[in-house]
């Protein structure tokens, strides 16, 4: 699949068709894949199509983030600054480590609803998004846990359980996409602030969002194990809904027999991803091995 990825395009910048370079979050979720792949087969070309065809392009001589508006405050912005980490582990060039403070600063004056938890975007004012914690939650935790003050590590956790408190269903386990805190935007639930419907991918976002921040945050930390009950009951809400003939899972995930909905790789993956790192890293035992493969088996 890297492989692929990289002949398809050669210059990791057009990666999801992009006609210029581009500081998106695709494009970062895709590096980030090919740094993995490097740091398992040690293989170079992978650490070099990251560092030659992305970030040395959107990253100037100064350290400045081509195209980047610190002004929009968009959690999507900060997911390639995942990258960023080990492109400056290993070459110690400041450039990158400008580039990965330019985007903590943008989480210190992110705005914020009352409790805490980070707008997804200036423009969408008092709105917590799943997708938002994988964009930012991970890369905020790596950072506090390489360069930060681990009192800080409580505003991560905050972001989590700000989401299960307000988006979780307690009926299905599963989370709605989207909480708009003043219950006033037009998709929201004039009761609650809801979005409406069970969002497969919005869903994998959180899921992916929450087993890769405890790669960082210490295990005696306040949070630690609510963030690991988060992600095992989650995971018990996702395999409930995973289709017994196909070992995969619908877009609206609680509505397999709507008409127009359709079983979905994007979500698909996310749910395999994120199981089997639970049952690799031992917050998931054995017994969950049998609905990974049968994911797996899916594809």
């Amino acid at each position: 699949m890297a492989e692929s990825v990289m002949n398809n395009n050669p210059k990791a910048w057009t990666v999801d068709y992009q006609s210029k370079p581009n500081w998106g979050y695709v494009q970062g979720l895709v590096c980030k894949a090919l740094l993995r792949e490097w740091e398992e087969t040690g293989n170079p070309k992978y650490f070099n199509y990251v560092k030659n065809t992305y970030a040395d392009v959107l990253i100037d001589s100064t350290g400045n983030i081509l195209g980047y508006k610190k002004k929009d405050f968009k959690l999507d912005d900060i997911n390639s600054g995942k990258i960023l980490f080990a492109l400056y582990k290993k070459t110690r060039d400041m450039r990158y480590k400008k580039a990965i403070e330019t985007l903590r600063d943008q989480l210190r004056e992110q705005p914020r609803i009352p409790q805490g938890g980070f707008w997804h975007k200036k423009i969408y004012t008092n709105q917590m998004w799943l997708d938002g914690l994988y964009m930012e939650a991970p890369f905020y935790a790596q950072y506090i846990a390489t360069f930060g003050n681990p009192s800080n590590f409580d505003d991560v956790t905050n972001q989590f359980l700000l989401v299960e408190k307000h988006l979780k269903d307690p009926k299905t386990g599963l989370y709605y996409h989207g909480w708009d805190e003043s219950k006033s935007v037009f998709w929201a639930d004039p009761k609650t602030g809801l979005s409406k419907s069970f969002w497969g991918r919005g869903i994998g976002w959180l899921y992916m969002a929450t087993i890769d921040v405890l790669d960082f945050l210490p295990k005696n930390h306040k949070d630690h194990n609510k963030l690991v009950n988060l992600f095992k009951n989650l995971t018990d809400a996702i395999i409930h809904y995973q289709q017994k003939d196909s070992g995969v899972w619908y877009q609206v995930m609680n509505m397999p027999g709507r008409k127009g909905n359709y079983l979905e790789s994007s979500c698909s993956t996310m749910f395999t991803y994120g199981m089997i790192k639970g049952i690799e890293t031992g917050i998931l035992d054995s017994s969950y091995i049998k609905p990974a493969m049968k994911a797996i088996m899916g594809f």
